[in-house]
């Protein structure tokens, strides 16, 4: 009941982490929109894994597209992509079959279904996020037909490492980066954390920025769409996100209306505001300023160090994990982030057109 995200483009994924596919339906998506997919394989190659400092599964992440594309063109009908699975070891994950690991979703998804899918997590494993980010390629296609919306998003905090601002940071350097982040100092402080980690088979957090520029004003559905809180909606909704905060985000609890609240100005004839601590949502509803949040996520809860596992018998067990992990989720969370920030802003995007239609 809940794998589907959009109202009009409309985002569907399935398949397990090591079944023998994954792949996304859009529906929704016009006909009529140039269909690159170079730029879908280019987008899945940046969160495939077997990439330096993530896992050490090898997936070459060949898109196939079933339909909705014809003579390289949407034609209206849904847009279906499967991607196969190569490079599953699923023996890696025997010893989890009656064990629960801590802080994951193997007690959860038992206490709601019953049963789960003890290899590699099933649908609770990052590896659904491909889905979404063939779901994000496909919005990215639809937007550059008529939006100026460009997006960049780069790991801004690792661990105790922290970067400069996002604003300062080349939107193609970002993935030239093995941590995604266009700050040579910070990057190669990131680098030696991660290693360090992985040394010590543990794992850590941390923080993905996103700007979006060229959002039009009037992007917004109140009062219980708005746009910060379909962009919510959609970051916290990916694996291992913990916190999601927009514009100048808890640092407003703290401040004066006097010194948060942001002035007008006009630029070229039009209005735009001086400062942009409403990250360009104001009354949920996009302002034509870059469009700013950022998305917490927690360490990864694989890891090999031994914890105190909990057992199907209700008993507690001593375990350390095996297998292929990630020492941080952040560095792959950078382009499923892009990918659901697409996506909402597609999806809201054409409920604009839609309402733009009916007055």
């Amino acid at each position: 009941m809940s794998n589907s995200f959009g109202v009009i483009f409309r985002l569907t994924t399935f398949g397990e982490s090591h079944g023998p596919a994954l792949g996304a339906i859009i529906d929704g998506c016009p006909a009529g929109v140039p269909f690159d997919l170079e730029l879908l394989r280019r987008d899945l190659s940046r969160r495939r894994p077997g990439q330096a400092l993530t896992t050490a599964r090898s997936e070459a992440d060949e898109p196939e597209v079933l339909s909705g594309v014809f003579e390289g063109i949407t034609t209206g009908a849904p847009i279906a992509v499967l991607v196969r699975n190569t490079d599953q070891r699923s023996k890696d994950y025997s010893e989890l079959k009656d064990l629960f690991r801590p802080s994951h979703a193997d007690y959860t998804y038992t206490a709601k279904y019953g049963l789960r899918d003890h290899r590699g997590g099933g649908r609770s494993s990052a590896r659904e996020t491909l889905a979404r980010v063939i779901g994000g390629a496909v919005a990215r296609m639809l937007l550059a037909t008529g939006t100026e919306i460009s997006i960049r998003a780069a790991v801004t905090k690792l661990g105790p490492v922290e970067s400069r601002a996002l604003a300062k940071m080349n939107a193609d350097a970002i993935y030239e980066s093995p941590v995604r982040c266009d700050d040579p100092d910070a990057a190669r402080r990131m680098t030696a954390y991660l290693e360090g980690l992985r040394l010590e088979g543990d794992s850590t957090g941390g923080i993905v920025s996103v700007v979006v520029d060229g959002v039009p004003a009037g992007l917004g559905e109140p009062v219980y769409d708005k746009l910060n809180a379909r962009l919510a909606a959609a970051m916290m909704s990916i694996n291992g996100a913990m916190g999601f905060e927009v514009g100048a985000g808890f640092d407003v609890a703290e401040r004066r209306g006097s010194e948060n609240n942001d002035p007008f100005m006009q630029e070229h004839g039009v209005l735009r505001t001086a400062t942009n601590n409403s990250g360009g949502i104001q009354g949920g509803i996009s302002n034509g300023m870059p469009v700013e949040f950022r998305v917490a996520f927690k360490p990864p809860s694989s890891i090999a160090l031994e914890q105190r596992h909990g057992s199907a018998a209700g008993t507690v067990v001593e375990h350390a994990v095996q297998g292929r992990h990630d020492p941080s989720i952040v560095v792959r969370a950078v382009p499923v982030v892009e990918a659901m920030t697409l996506l909402a802003l597609a999806d809201m995007w054409l409920l604009g057109r839609a309402g733009e239609r009916r007055r």
